[in-house]
């Protein structure tokens, strides 16, 4: 498939240098849109201006979906206001907004101001709305019908109403004051009586958001009970619009990767193409944070140079110990930021998981440490050495354990996102106490290890 696509796309150039109009939209038919959408990002301006001059409405909209936001900047570069007008006719209202929001606020307000009036009202709602809120990731395309509708009018309008529609397949149910009161399944409407109302056939129990609610927490609810839709409605339970779970999808791989990145002191801003200038800027201050966590666990070192000098054999082996712990310690600070982010953790229920994650440290300390111990023991011939790097596994993987359950929950419980730079934390930790327990014990049993 990705060699007949490579071959495709490879016509689609010789077709723009030779102006083969007939063969671009041939072209078109042949290849999907997200791939034809990915490889245009590589064409010269002029190419680009000729491919969406020479190809129809539709079929330019639809790469203009899919395309990403710089593509998507240069495409409207290309066109006129008036084609630019004709292309939102076929692109939902929702990602209408998203284009929007990423063009120079002159050339925006000139195309809402050409929008027909209902077209104003409606993308300046959306525009008001947060990015990463349910408002700003719901779409206003979607049917509602009154309850006293019966299911021969329903399927009228629906009829009607369809073609304009993201989402057919779920009705959404209004009263009398167009509150949401329900939802009825297509199906369901297919198969009923002619004479039955929507009321009689519909779900009641309808899960929904507010505008404001965080895109993380709608993401939640939609995996959780299954849903392809979810309404967002007003305070008074009016409808405003619905978040489908194609969008659904882009918010949970955009929390993952934003997860992944804060873990280790990287902003989800920063991509490749991000100027040097940047980068800088965001990757500096997470790292000078780490420089100083770093001299934390070098001064912890030095308050024992004395016994690291007359035991050389303890800075060979101490940082087994602090490596262990680092280890152990992001296993379970995975753990805790995806049950985080899952909604699997509450504040009450915190105390069970972690006593199990301190008990995990002491079985997992011992039985590394002993390993560790009898190694330690077959190179340097000191079975004392032996036992304090043992104990001191135990210590620093129960310390791992505890910091690793604690960072994730102490950043949740001040509002603040669990994954940020959780491992920097996580590293101080293990470090400075990890070298800490194995050097006092050490200390401790100076006369039995000389």
């Amino acid at each position: 498939m990705e060699n007949k696509t490579q071959i495709q796309l490879e016509k689609l150039l010789q077709a723009l240098v030779k102006h083969d109009t007939k063969e671009i939209d041939d072209i078109y038919e042949h290849v999907q849109t997200i791939d034809l959408a990915q490889e245009i990002e590589e064409l010269e301006d002029n190419q680009l201006e000729y491919l969406c001059n020479h190809i129809d409405d539709e079929k330019l909209a639809e790469i203009l979906e899919e395309s990403d936001e710089e593509l998507q900047a240069d495409i409207i570069d290309c066109l006129h206001n008036q084609r630019i007008l004709r292309l939102f006719n076929f692109i939902p209202k929702d990602t209408i907004v998203d284009i929007l929001g990423e063009l120079p606020i002159g050339k925006r307000k000139q195309l809402i101001t050409l929008m027909k009036a209902d077209d104003q009202r409606v993308i300046e709602q959306l525009l008001g709305y947060e990015d990463d809120s349910a408002g700003g990731l719901m779409t206003t395309e979607y049917i509602a019908l009154n309850a006293q509708l019966t299911v021969v009018n329903a399927l009228m309008k629906i009829k009607e109403i369809g073609p304009k529609t993201e989402v057919i397949e779920t009705i959404f149910v209004l009263n009398h004051k167009k509150q949401l009161i329900g939802t009825a399944d297509l199906r369901d409407i297919l198969v009923s009586e002619e004479n039955t109302t929507l009321e009689d056939i519909m779900d009641d129990q309808v899960i929904y958001v507010y505008p404001e609610t965080d895109q993380e927490e709608v993401s939640l609810l939609v995996s959780k009970y299954d849903l392809t839709t979810i309404p967002v409605v007003s305070k008074t339970k009016a409808m405003l619009g619905i978040i489908t779970v194609d969008d659904i999808i882009d918010v949970i791989q955009e929390e993952h990767t934003e997860d992944m990145l804060q873990m280790h002191g990287v902003s989800k801003e920063e991509s490749l193409d991000s100027t040097l200038f940047e980068s800088i800027k965001m990757r500096l201050p997470w790292l000078i944070v780490n420089l100083v966590t770093a001299f934390l666990a070098s001064f912890t070192v030095k308050m024992f140079e004395s016994t690291i000098e007359q035991i050389v054999a303890l800075s060979a082996t101490m940082t087994i110990v602090t490596g262990m712990g680092g280890n152990a310690g992001s296993q379970t600070l995975s753990i805790m930021i995806r049950s985080i982010a899952l909604g699997e953790v509450h504040f009450k229920d915190c105390l069970p998981a972690l006593i199990k994650e301190i008990f995990l440290g002491v079985i997992n300390g011992f039985v590394t440490g002993a390993i560790t111990g009898v190694i330690v023991y077959i190179l340097y011939g000191n079975f004392y050495l032996g036992i304090i790097i043992c104990i001191a596994m135990v210590g620093n993987l129960v310390v791992s354990g505890f910091f690793g359950f604690l960072i994730p929950v102490a950043l949740k419980a001040v509002h603040a996102d669990p994954a940020l730079a959780s491992s920097i934390f996580l590293t101080t930790a293990t470090d400075v106490l990890g070298f800490f327990i194995f050097l006092e014990l050490a200390n401790i049993f100076l006369p039995v290890l000389l």
